[in-house]
C-alpha cells in the first residue's frame, strides 16, 4: 500500500535546493514536455518516459559523474537513481503534480554484494484520488518499468527471501543521507560502494513487510 509521509499535498509541491523546480531551466522543459497535454495522467506519463527513456543512469553508459539536483540531471544529462527521482519529482511538481520519494532495498548487481538503498518516485493523482508509484530508472537495452495506473509495474521485483523489500511510505523530501552521498563524492566508481543499505535516523523505524 502506497501512503503519502503527510496529507498536506503542498509539502509534494515544494521547490528547494535539490527538487529545485523554479529554476528556469527545469520550469521550461517540463512545460515544453507537456505542452498541448490537457490530462493531468497524459503530463505525468510523459514526464515520467522522458526521464525514463532520455535521461540515461549513469552506470549504464559508464558515466563517472555524479549530480544531485534537479538542474544539475537536467544540464548534464545523466544521473543515478536517485538523481533522476530528483528530476522527475521536479519536472512533475513544475506541473502542479504532487511528487515525493520512494525506496526500494534491493540486491546489489556488482561484485560488492550486499543490499543497497535504490531511489523511485510516488506521485498524487487527482482525478483518480490516490498515490502511484513509478521508476523512471531506465535499463540499458531494455524498459522494464511502465506507467502504472491500474497495475504497478516498477523496474525491479523484490525478492523477501533475500532481504529485499520496498518502503511503502512516499516522502516529502529527498532522504537526506542520500543527498548528503551524492555531495560528497565526485566519482561514481569512487560512491558505489558506499550506498546505503536502508534508510537511515528516523525513516528507518519503518518495518519491511514480511512479503511483497
Amino acid at each position: 500500500m502506497v501512503k503519502p509521509e503527510t496529507t498536506d499535498l503542498r509539502e509534494y509541491l515544494i521547490s528547494e535546493t535539490v527538487v529545485d523546480w523554479v529554476t528556469p531551466s527545469v520550469s521550461s522543459k517540463a512545460r515544453e514536455l507537456t505542452l498541448g497535454l490537457g490530462s493531468e495522467i497524459d503530463r505525468a506519463q510523459r514526464l515520467f518516459e522522458w526521464v525514463r527513456d532520455e535521461i540515461p543512469h549513469s552506470k549504464d553508459i559508464d558515466s563517472d559523474i555524479v549530480t544531485c539536483s534537479a538542474s544539475e540531471v537536467l544540464h548534464v544529462g545523466t544521473g543515478i537513481c536517485f538523481a533522476k527521482s530528483h528530476l522527475l519529482a521536479a519536472l512533475l511538481r513544475a506541473v502542479g503534480t504532487p511528487a515525493g520519494f520512494c525506496y526500494q532495498v534491493l540486491t546489489q548487481d556488482s561484485a560488492t554484494g550486499g543490499l543497497a538503498l535504490h531511489g523511485l518516485n510516488g506521485l498524487y493523482l487527482p482525478s483518480l484520488g490516490r498515490w502511484i508509484r513509478v521508476d523512471a530508472r531506465g535499463s540499458a537495452g531494455r524498459v522494464n518499468a511502465r506507467f502504472g495506473i491500474e497495475q504497478e509495474q516498477l523496474e525491479f521485483r523484490t525478492d523477501s527471501s533475500s532481504g529485499e523489500f520496498t518502503y511503502d511510505t512516499v516522502f516529502s523530501k529527498p532522504a537526506p543521507q542520500i543527498v548528503s552521498l551524492l555531495r560528497r563524492f565526485s566519482s561514481r566508481r569512487a560512491l558505489w560502494p558506499h550506498l546505503p543499505e536502508r534508510l537511515g535516523d528516523e525513516r528507518e523505524k519503518e518495518v519491511p513487510p514480511a512479503e511483497w
